[in-house]
């Protein structure tokens, strides 16, 4: 098996690609995305929007800048390369990216009344539906569309390895993105302990501090951010989807990770917090701070989470109570314009 490990807010994990799967060998002009994200560098990426046109969700941007042995079976791991790990640390988890269903994984499909049913999630796309299996793994089924299987994840009762089964003929970059969908799983089982939250939040930085920014998806997290961008001298995009908050020795700090939505940006960089902030669309623009009960839930209902395992949902909780007692939150109800990132940064940062 070709293998590579990376790291994110200090949790360090390994991809096991089993043949024919494949890693790519990175063009020059790919290479040098990868090396300016991995030093923390600002690349000229703008938050997606809703209606946007959605860019390449990896570093490798064109046709023309795919390698010339590109087959159905290389995967591009452009977005994870910023994270490569440097010290070989032992990973937290281990996902192998297999050939082909398995003898006994078929069987079980074929009779399904050997699985317990621990989640449904079928009222947006994509669908997933989560099992018990007899011996007591964890088996994932996603459906990013109705009839339509991408893959089956199959996790050991430790948590700690995994076993990803593409759909057969999906394409490489299907392929990818299912992958990144279980990687974010695998690592919300695997380090929720560590004090981590993997956020749902669009984060920019101004001044050395970073400003977190939640809401519901359709919200307007990545419009605001894109406000800030335009309208507030110094800010820049941190990540605008999946950004990974840890709390260590008391600090409260947020990273830059692999996963960023539909904007490809995966810059690998660290930065206090200056402050989280709830977005509602308003007809006006009015903020106000807010503690307690209220910033945690904020904080608490756009964190990933395994519902149904009590062991991670209580370290998480006890990770957003510590995240909001050490850091300002705020409500903001708001207008998608400029005099809305102006009111927002005048109050988050008054005092910094």
């Amino acid at each position: 098996m070709q293998t590579r490990s990376y790291t994110v807010a200090g949790q360090t994990f390994t991809v096991a690609l089993e043949e024919p799967w494949r890693f790519m060998e990175y063009t020059p002009v790919v290479a040098d995305r990868i090396r300016r994200a991995a030093a923390g560098e600002v690349l000229d990426i703008a938050p997606v929007r809703a209606g946007d046109d959605v860019p390449a969700r990896t570093y490798v941007t064109a046709k023309e800048e795919l390698p010339a042995d590109m087959d159905r079976h290389t995967l591009d791991f452009s977005q994870y390369e910023p994270f490569t790990d440097q010290v070989q640390t032992e990973p937290v988890f281990t996902l192998r990216v297999r050939q082909a269903y398995p003898q006994w994984l078929e069987k079980v499909l074929e009779n399904r009344s050997v699985l317990q049913e621990i989640l449904r999630v079928d009222n947006q796309l994509p669908w997933y539906y989560i099992f018990r299996l007899p011996d007591g793994r964890t088996l994932y089924e996603f459906e990013p569309a109705p009839g339509k299987i991408a893959g089956y994840l199959v996790v050991d009762k430790g948590d700690r390895d995994a076993d990803f089964f593409p759909a057969p003929n999906i394409g490489p970059y299907a392929v990818i993105h299912q992958i990144s969908t279980v990687l974010m799983i695998l690592y919300t089982y695997n380090t929720a302990l560590n004090g981590t939250l993997l956020m749902h939040a669009s984060t920019v930085r101004l001044g050395g501090k970073a400003y977190v920014f939640l809401g519901t998806s359709g919200t307007g997290k990545s419009t605001h951010s894109r406000l800030w961008l335009k309208h507030i001298e110094g800010s820049e995009l941190l990540n605008d989807d999946n950004p990974v908050i840890r709390v260590t020795d008391g600090s409260v700090r947020i990273y830059g990770s692999p996963w960023s939505g539909k904007t490809p940006c995966y810059r690998k960089v660290e930065v206090p917090i200056g402050g989280i902030v709830r977005l509602e669309q308003a007809p006006k623009n009015e903020v106000a701070q807010i503690a307690g009960i209220k910033a945690y839930a904020n904080v608490i209902a756009s964190a990933a989470s395994i519902r149904w395992r009590k062991d991670i949902m209580d370290a998480l909780s006890k990770t957003a109570e510590t995240v909001v007692t050490l850091t300002p939150c705020w409500h903001l109800k708001c207008l998608p314009d400029a005099d809305a990132a102006l009111t927002c940064k005048q109050a988050v940062t008054a005092g910094s």
